[in-house]
């Protein structure tokens, strides 16, 4: 079994992701957060996604982006 692992900063999300829309943050909008299209799925990172999380802030903070999600 895999080891996942969580980031270690007591459940923060740290305000430089959370200021614009990043080329990933798109992403993961676009896709609904679904993880079985990201991208990254295949790079094997050993971490939990925070990016729901920020794709709320972001929505928050900057607004809908100008794309749709499929």
């Amino acid at each position: 079994m895999e080891e996942i692992f969580y980031p270690q900063n007591n459940g923060e999300i740290s305000g430089s992701i959370t200021q614009s829309w990043t080329e990933q943050a798109l992403e993961c909008y676009s896709i609904k957060c679904d993880c079985s299209k990201c991208s990254l799925k295949n790079g094997n990172y050993s971490f939990k996604c925070q990016m729901p999380k920020v794709i709320d802030i972001l929505i928050n903070v900057a607004g809908r982006p100008a794309i749709n999600p499929v």
